[in-house]
C-alpha cells in the first residue's frame, strides 16, 4: 500500500477538494479520504492540484517526426497528407520503436496516462507482411510499456485509396487486402495489464461499407472500442455522398458501427442528422483542436454534440502539440471564435472529457476517476509557475483548463507506479531520445 497526500484534488465535482489522501494498493485506488488538513506520516506529498490521469484518445505516434517540418509550406490537409506519406515510407521497426517510445514518454511528461494509438502502419515498405504480421503493432505496445503509459492499440483497417482506388506508394503499408485478413491479424494481438486492443475503421474513404461492417462486427464480438475518422474534411463528405448517397456518419450507422462504444474522431463537418445519430447512440466524439487548426480542418459542433447526448473526448492526433490542457481549452476557445459568444463548455466538463470520458472511449471504464476501485492513474499539476501563480482553490479547475500547460505537470502515477517525479521522467531522457529518434527517421 502506498498513500499520497494531495494538497488539492479533483474528485469529479464542480470544484477541487483540499487535503485528500489517496491509498493505492497495487494498480488500483483502494481508498480516497478528503478533508485531511495535514499530510499523515509516511504519505507521499503531492503539491498542487491532482486530477485523474489524462486520456489522449487519438494519436498517430509517428506523426511526431513531422513537427515543424510541415509549417514552411502553404496548402491544405491534402498537401500535408503527402508529407505524412513520405515519412511513413521511411519507417522501419527499430526506428518506429525509438520514435514511439520517446513520443509516448513526452505524453507522460504532459500528464497523459492513457493513449489511444490509431495504428495503420502495418507492413513493410513494399506492402508485404512481416514474418510476424503484427510486428509494428507489437512495436507500439512495447514502446508504450517502456515509456510507462497505458495504451489502447486501435488497429485500423485501411483497404482503399480515395474513390476506391488500389493502394499505392506508402498506402501499401497500411492495407491488409480485405477485412477478413485484417480481422485474422488483429485477433492475434495480445493485450496486457496496461494494454488493450481496439478496432478502427480508418475512414469511409479507405474502407467500403461491407468491409466496415466486418470491422464493426469484430469489435462487437470482442467487446472492444471502435473508432473511425469521420467528416474531417468537406471533400470527404462530398465523396461519400457521391458514392453512397449518404454522409459518413449515416453510412457507419447503417452498417451497425455507431453505438456507445463508438468514437467519431474529429466529427468536424456534420449535418444536423449526423449530430442526432451520434447523440442518440451515446457515441463519443474525439476532438483534436490543435491538429484541426494545424491542418485547417475547421471547428466541430462540440456543444451541439454534447447537448444531443454524445460524450466528448480529446486527442493530440498528429502530435504537432502534446498538451491535453491546450486541447481542452481549444474546444471552448475555438467555439467562441466561430460563435461570437463565450461559455459553451465548463472547466469541469472539459476536464471530464480529458479524463473519465476519454478513458471510457478507449475501453477503460474503470479509469479516469479518483475513486475506490479505479485504476491508480493520476496527474499532479503544480501551481508554482508564472502561468498559475495566484490560483485560488475556488477557481483551480478553471486555472488548469484555461491557463496550465504540459510543463506544469509535476507528478504522474500510472498503474500505481510513479513515472514522473518533480517534472522528470524517471526512466527516460526524453529530449535526447526524441532528438535521436527524429533525426534517424528524417535522415
Amino acid at each position: 500500500m502506498t498513500s499520497y497526500w494531495c494538497e488539492r484534488a479533483w474528485l469529479g465535482g464542480d470544484a477541487v477538494d483540499e487535503g485528500v489522501v489517496i491509498d493505492v494498493d497495487g494498480d488500483r485506488i483502494a481508498a480516497v479520504n478528503p478533508d485531511v488538513a495535514v499530510a499523515p506520516q509516511g504519505c507521499v506529498r503531492l503539491s498542487g492540484v491532482t486530477v485523474p490521469g489524462l486520456a489522449n484518445s487519438h494519436s498517430h505516434a509517428f506523426h511526431r517526426a513531422l513537427r515543424s517540418t510541415t509549417e514552411s509550406q502553404a496548402g491544405s490537409f491534402w498537401t500535408w497528407r503527402e508529407q505524412m506519406y513520405a515519412l511513413a515510407e521511411r519507417l522501419d521497426p527499430d526506428g518506429y520503436l525509438a520514435l514511439a517510445r520517446a513520443t509516448f514518454a513526452e505524453m507522460v511528461l504532459a500528464g497523459i496516462t492513457l493513449v489511444g494509438e490509431f495504428h495503420y502502419l502495418h507492413h513493410d515498405r513494399g506492402g508485404r507482411a512481416y514474418s510476424d504480421a503484427n510486428r509494428l503493432g507489437s512495436v507500439i505496445l512495447q514502446a508504450a510499456s517502456e515509456a510507462g503509459v497505458r495504451i489502447t492499440l486501435l488497429d485500423a483497417c485501411y483497404l482503399h485509396g480515395d474513390g476506391g482506388a488500389e493502394l499505392a506508394g506508402a498506402q501499401r503499408r497500411f492495407g491488409d487486402g480485405d477485412a477478413d485478413r485484417w480481422a485474422a491479424r488483429v485477433s492475434d494481438l495480445a493485450a496486457g495489464p496496461t494494454a488493450r486492443i481496439g478496432a478502427a475503421i480508418h475512414s469511409v474513404r479507405a474502407v467500403d461499407p461491407t468491409a466496415a461492417a466486418i470491422v464493426a462486427a469484430w469489435a462487437a464480438e470482442h467487446g472492444a472500442p471502435l473508432h473511425a475518422h469521420v467528416s474531417e474534411q468537406p471533400a470527404e463528405n462530398d465523396a461519400c455522398r457521391a458514392r453512397y448517397a449518404r454522409t459518413p456518419t449515416a453510412l457507419l450507422a447503417d452498417i451497425g458501427a455507431v453505438h456507445s462504444r463508438f468514437t467519431a474522431v474529429h466529427a468536424t463537418h456534420l449535418t444536423t442528422d449526423d449530430i442526432s445519430i451520434l447523440g442518440t447512440a451515446r457515441a463519443t466524439c474525439c476532438l483534436c483542436p490543435t491538429t484541426e487548426r494545424d491542418l485547417a480542418d475547421g471547428v466541430g459542433p462540440a456543444s451541439r454534440l454534447r447537448d444531443a447526448g454524445a460524450r466528448l473526448a480529446l486527442g493530440t492526433d498528429s502530435n504537432a502539440v502534446i498538451d491535453l490542457f491546450e486541447e481542452a481549452r481549444g474546444v471552448e476557445l475555438d467555439e467562441r471564435l466561430v460563435s461570437g459568444t463565450r461559455g459553451h463548455h465548463s472547466a469541469p466538463g472539459l476536464l471530464a472529457a480529458a479524463t473519465r470520458d476519454g478513458y471510457a472511449s478507449l475501453g477503460w471504464p474503470e479509469g479516469g476517476r479518483i475513486a475506490p476501485g479505479a485504476t491508480a492513474d493520476f496527474t499532479t499539476v503544480g501551481l508554482d509557475s508564472v502561468r498559475l501563480a495566484g490560483t485560488e482553490t475556488d477557481h483551480a479547475l478553471e486555472a488548469l483548463v484555461f491557463a496550465a500547460s504540459a510543463t506544469d505537470v509535476r507528478n504522474v502515477v500510472v498503474a500505481g507506479r510513479s513515472i514522473v517525479s518533480d517534472g522528470v521522467h524517471r526512466d527516460i531522457d526524453v529530449a535526447r531520445e526524441l532528438h535521436d529518434a527524429i533525426v534517424a527517421v528524417r535522415s
